[in-house]
């Protein structure tokens, strides 16, 4: 069956790009962050090839991801740290998940897992260097060691970590690197003073694995780098640092026809035709992930040439002119891909919406199949 859309995901090149990262922390474990489903590129396909190319641990945001790894299959070390209470906290312990605890009221809801289980938990404490997310405040952090340890006294926890996220990584020379660096050096020296001997200390996101090797600790954890885009685009493409994107989103031409100058295009006529003109029809919209403030900015390859989104992206679909060129329906657009056979790139989306390629691959949504090459 032909597909409407679809996104092909390149596991050679994620595979790719997990060893040329690992060469950037030779010394360093490495996790594969493959939260909101590997940042839309399918996360069950894209942990299993992360660990055939070297990954030890996994990473992702919520329990429920966590859990679902388990539930495919895939052993090894698992963080997640995106808890609320009442989470399923013994079902992680059950699972042997490493779980984060940033917060005591987090430590005590662990402990009683740990004790309904009857086995310790495997805990990783973060202590928030600056963000301003998640992880505990510097003020917080020696009453949280201290009974984190007298949790792993009684014989309840684990603890596994301790970690740390950047908040400007992405801007190399930011001041706030090297404030929240000092942060998480002293945390772990009030860890160690806690008397607690974690097995991986980690602070660096995919930015910070490309630019900052003195904070590479005993584990990295890249995650948009892992799928080909750069994290730091001011500084160089994927391929200034060895990497591919992964992610080739395509689909075939609903509807090519002739229409007279003049001609509304989409939702309030915001294009019209300047002259007699060939609209194609693109069966994808809002809908599928196409983000609607591409109206009249997205890029899009249609018959061998670069066209702009021709009006407002519908739920559905959207619309490009192709002028005086030649298409017929059925025939593949690309909206994005690694860019070597003139397809826009997802940094391009990224400029055109005035946003990241994080977003522009992470939305793309489930109505669209995502097919993996590559599979082991």
């Amino acid at each position: 069956m032909d597909l409407r859309a679809h996104a092909r995901i390149d596991l050679d090149a994620l595979r790719g790009n997990v060893v040329a990262l690992r060469a950037k922390a030779p010394q360093s474990a490495f996790m594969a962050v493959v939260k909101a489903d590997a940042y839309g590129h399918g996360m069950v396909p894209c942990a299993r090839a992360a660990r055939e190319a070297g990954a030890g641990w996994l990473g992702v945001a919520t329990p429920e991801e966590a859990l679902a790894l388990r539930a495919a299959g895939l052993d090894g070390p698992v963080l997640c740290w995106l808890w609320t209470p009442g989470g399923p906290w013994r079902a992680c312990v059950e699972a042997g998940i490493d779980v984060t605890v940033s917060a005591l009221w987090a430590l005590d809801e662990v402990v009683a897992a740990a004790t309904a289980a009857g086995r310790p938990a495997r805990v990783q404490l973060k202590i928030d260097a600056g963000l301003g997310r998640n992880g505990a405040q510097p003020a917080d952090w020696p009453a949280l060691t201290a009974a984190a340890r007298a949790a792993e006294r009684a014989g309840r926890v684990r603890v596994t970590g301790v970690w740390a996220h950047f908040s400007c990584a992405d801007e190399p020379e930011h001041p706030s690197i090297a404030a929240e660096l000092a942060v998480f050096r002293t945390a772990l020296e009030q860890a160690a003073e806690a008397g607690l001997t974690p097995e991986v200390r980690h602070i660096a996101n995919s930015p910070a694995v490309l630019t900052l090797p003195e904070a590479h600790f005993d584990l990295v954890r890249p995650g948009v780098a892992m799928y080909g885009i750069s994290p730091v685009p001011q500084l160089g493409g994927p391929a200034d640092f060895g990497l591919r994107p992964v992610m080739t989103l395509t689909a075939r031409l609903a509807s090519v026809k002739r229409v007279p100058g003049g001609h509304g295009v989409s939702y309030g006529r915001q294009y019209v035709t300047p002259g007699e003109t060939t609209l194609a029809l693109v069966p994808l919209g809002y809908g599928d992930g196409v983000p609607r403030h591409a109206s009249g900015t997205g890029p899009v390859l249609v018959a061998g040439k670069w066209r702009t989104i021709a009006g407002r992206v519908a739920m559905d679909q959207f619309v490009v002119d192709l002028g005086g060129d030649v298409a017929e329906p059925g025939d593949t657009a690309v909206l994005f891909g690694p860019g070597d056979q003139g397809e826009p790139t997802a940094e391009d989306w990224a400029r055109a919406c005035g946003t990241i390629a994080y977003e522009i691959v992470a939305r793309v949504g489930a109505r669209v199949p995502r097919v993996h090459t590559g599979v082991a």
